[in-house]
């Protein structure tokens, strides 16, 4: 029977999957229902930088659908062979490079930066049969934690449109939300996967580091950069995270292809009820009551589901948001010293060279780039690299060691995602504020363990109803993990 195309932007990846199998839909019909969805929403929630719509876009449609047909044609062993992407419309964040295409970082700097290639990520989900609807609106550079840092404009929460959808992915979060699209890549920083998931009710993966290739994205912070999906199910998390995952030799960073985590091989295949480690001393403080009771109320569930709750101490992590941005700005200092005017993006021309530089800088970044340039730079002086610098890297140390520790005690440790539930646009204007959101989400870009966004509920603000969301982290390597523990809030089936 034949789904109605009015409802196919709604489908998880994996209906549409089976949908496109079965002869339910068509991959047009598929992508037209996004795409409608997108251009009727986009000019309220700002969620896509550019929507795909021309020649390239439809010769991927083509040929994906050509591609399911002949599967379909050659019998159960040809469509078991069929990729599950293949099809499924993928929105990509503004900082993931597909050929052709603009990859503008949300900045003014890259406006018109046209990609001379397609990142891993882009390229394997191509190779799959995907097909991209369009680049997603964020925090400039993927600095940020609400994308309101965005060079065009603030994305907004498709659950109240007067609040942040989170970054700084937010875009990629918003986009599946309101089911723009069936599914989207964000790239995760500090937290820029999971934030925005919490903070719209979507699902957002954090892998481990060196799991997914990190060429071809506009690097922050290369140390603590990973792309990830956001889907709307645990189920869907794992289909796209096995899609783009593997080494790569274009990232000397990626994990071996022959490699295997030696926790992560020993335990995640077998273990179906798990400990839970909790660090109540991090709750203590700033957590929102509402979000707080949601937290409690999702392991009293677990607990009754089997799994055991336990509490553990983590006592380096009150030092993660200092460590985690001090590190972050020297990192995109670095990063962004590439932006000069002279080699590519934004340029001004001045007097002198340095005017050139001066200018081009001053007119291409905002405020929040140009605050982590200075910090980063002050922070890798010479006065000051032992002072703030290798500390922070000392902190990192002892935070991994930490976390090694725990994790060899409890299976994944459970933290609420985000202390609150999405602010309202405009409410946190300083910059401090902005970065202790990111208390429970920097430890594991600290680490490089993988982390798993996923929604537990949502708390009243007003007459609406706003998400929240619960975070597991795991060992490194360990995803299967983290979609095991994530599919028991959810309460689906993960294969």
């Amino acid at each position: 029977m034949a789904i109605s195309t009015d409802k196919l932007n709604t489908l998880t990846i994996a209906e549409a999957a089976r949908a496109l199998r079965a002869r339910e839909c068509t991959v047009p019909e598929l992508f037209e229902a996004c795409a409608s969805a997108s251009l009727a929403q986009n000019t309220e929630l700002n969620a896509f930088r550019e929507l795909f719509s021309d020649a390239t876009t439809d010769a991927l449609i083509a040929a994906a659908q050509k591609q399911i047909d002949d599967a379909i044609a050659g019998g159960p062993t040809a469509l078991e062979a069929l990729p599950l992407m293949c099809g499924i419309p993928v929105a990509t964040k503004d900082n993931i490079l597909i050929d052709g295409r603009i990859a503008g970082a949300s900045a003014k700097m890259l406006e018109n930066y046209k990609a001379t290639y397609d990142s891993t990520v882009a390229a394997k989900l191509r190779a799959q049969g995907a097909i991209f609807i369009g680049r997603t609106n964020m925090d400039e550079f993927a600095l940020g934690g609400s994308t309101e840092n965005s060079a065009y404009g603030v994305t907004k929460n498709p659950h109240d449109t007067g609040r942040v959808a989170g970054g700084t992915s937010g875009g990629s979060a918003a986009a599946v939300a309101a089911n723009l699209t069936i599914a989207a890549l964000g790239t995760d920083t500090g937290g820029s996967v999971r934030n925005p998931s919490s903070y719209c009710g979507v699902v957002g993966l954090k892998p481990t580091y060196g799991a997914v290739s990190r060429s071809g994205l506009i690097a922050a912070a290369s140390s603590f950069d990973q792309a990830g999906p956001i889907t709307k199910t645990v189920a869907d998390a794992k289909i796209l995270f096995n899609a783009i995952k593997g080494h790569d030799p274009l990232d000397s960073t990626t994990i071996p292809a022959d490699f295997t985590y030696p926790v992560a091989d020993a335990i995640q295949s077998q273990k179906k009820t798990l400990k839970i480690g909790v660090p109540r001393h991090l709750l203590e403080k700033g957590l929102d009551p509402d979000v707080a009771k949601n937290f409690e109320a999702t392991l009293e569930t677990l607990k009754a589901e089997g799994h055991e709750v336990i509490d553990i101490a983590l006592p380096t992590s009150s030092y993660a948001i200092a460590a985690y941005y001090i590190i972050n700005f020297a990192e995109v200092s670095t990063n962004l010293s590439r932006f000069d005017g002279i080699r590519y993006g934004h340029a001004a021309r001045g007097k002198t060279l340095l005017d050139d530089y001066l200018e081009s800088r001053t007119e291409g970044f905002g405020d929040e780039s140009k605050r982590r340039i200075l910090l980063g730079t002050f922070v890798l002086s010479a006065g000051y690299i032992d002072a703030y610098y290798r500390k922070a890297l000392a902190a990192r140390s002892q935070l991994a060691t930490e976390y090694t520790n725990a994790l060899a005690e409890v299976d994944v440790i459970a933290t609420p995602t985000m202390p609150t539930p999405a602010f309202v646009i405009g409410e946190k204007s300083d910059p401090v504020s902005m970065y202790l959101e990111d208390i429970f989400t920097v430890t594991a870009n600290l680490t490089g363990l993988p982390a798993l966004s996923v929604p537990m509920g949502t708390v009243a603000r007003g007459d609406k109803n706003i998400p929240a969301g619960i975070q597991f982290t795991a060992p490194k390597g360990a995803e299967d993990l983290l979609f095991t523990i994530g599919a028991a809030v959810t309460g689906e089936t993960v294969y």
